[in-house]
């Protein structure tokens, strides 16, 4: 089955891939190898801000990540222009989040779990989940990602 056909039936809808917010490119792609550039939640044309330990739940953590994985998915359409042709190398998830919150993982397992629900095997990746004292605009969330391209 096909990514497209995948994401179809998993009724997911891809946003359109994101302009950069400021002096950056939202991709770099070298040889095989795409950089992307990280995503910030966004859900009905609004950010999803918040803080993981004040009152922000682990729940509502991994959805945001959740949504930061689909403008991934939603870049990388747009510099490969074949999702059947990506392999997820690794992603890079920074959680906003209070001095005493601990589940960074957690939170982040809503990119990991999408990127393994969409490309299954080739979704598989390496990551890292960290903890910030803050996120630009006040985000909950921040994915970046490394892929492979055939």
């Amino acid at each position: 089955m096909s990514i497209e056909a995948r994401l179809n039936e998993l009724g997911i809808a891809l946003p359109d891939a994101a302009a950069p917010a400021a002096n950056y490119v939202p991709f770099v792609r070298t040889g095989n190898l795409l950089y992307v550039s990280g995503q910030v939640p966004q859900q009905d044309g609004k950010l999803v801000v918040g803080q993981l330990g004040a009152g922000y739940s682990v729940e509502d953590g991994k959805a945001a990540a959740r949504l930061c994985a689909l403008s991934l998915i939603a870049q990388v359409r747009k510099a490969s222009g074949d999702l059947d042709k990506v392999r997820v190398l690794k992603l890079n998830g920074f959680v906003n989040a209070t001095a005493d919150f601990g589940e960074h993982p957690a939170v982040i397992n809503g990119a990991s779990d999408l990127m393994v629900e969409v490309f299954g095997e080739k979704g598989r990746h390496a990551r890292s989940a960290v903890g910030s004292s803050s996120l630009p605009f006040g985000v909950a969330v921040e994915v970046e990602g490394i892929f492979e391209i055939e």
